[in-house]
């Protein structure tokens, strides 16, 4: 039992290195938060159909902590947030949103529409958390996005942090089916009882 966990727990700390490596290849970058990153969700709900929901809320979870600090070396604490939105920034931007991944393996790994439908659902919980950010902090900085200009906030939200979220869930699902078809990386992710 011992080794089981063992082997899980130093899994979940790569899976955790690997999607934080793959959060800094942007493949579009936002003015004001937010990227279309190189599939760096992928690690963190692959894990989770691997092992299960309670060792992907731990591995999402340090994740999450791992996506603030990059926060924080942005410049997370420069923007003048007062003490109350900044703990919302925090929560909903990054321990929240960041942590909904490990719900990936929520259906389950036997059934491969489940793992999809797993992954699909762990994804809009984080876009959720953004809008939710998005529409209680980041509003008070105005509508800075010139390519969308809207006085309803959740609106603004739901369209800004759609445009990437959007990209980054057809992207994480399209190599999640791929990987769940090809024989090869199926073995390594659905584990053989």
């Amino acid at each position: 039992m011992k080794n089981k966990n063992l082997v899980a727990l130093v899994e979940g700390a790569v899976m955790v290195a690997l999607a934080t490596v793959l959060c800094f290849i942007r493949l579009i970058r936002f003015p004001w938060g937010g990227s279309v990153t190189l599939l760096s969700m992928l690690p963190i709900t692959v894990y989770s159909i691997r092992r299960g929901v309670k060792w992907g809320l731990l591995a999402a979870f340090v994740f999450s902590l791992v996506q603030f600090i990059q926060g924080v070396m942005d410049g997370l604490f420069s923007w003048g947030l007062t003490g109350l939105m900044l703990i919302a920034c925090i929560l909903f931007d990054y321990i929240v949103a960041f942590t909904v991944l490990g719900l990936a393996g929520i259906f389950g790994n036997k059934s491969f529409p489940k793992m999809v439908a797993g992954t699909v659902l762990a994804i809009f919980l984080r876009y959720v958390s953004h809008v939710i950010s998005g529409a209680a902090v980041w509003h008070s900085i105005g509508n800075i996005w010139e390519a969308f200009y809207t006085e309803n906030e959740w609106l603004y939200s739901i369209v800004y942090n759609g445009v990437y979220m959007g990209v980054e869930l057809i992207l994480t699902v399209a190599v999640t089916v791929l990987l769940l078809k090809l024989p090869q990386t199926k073995q390594l992710i659905v584990p053989k009882d």
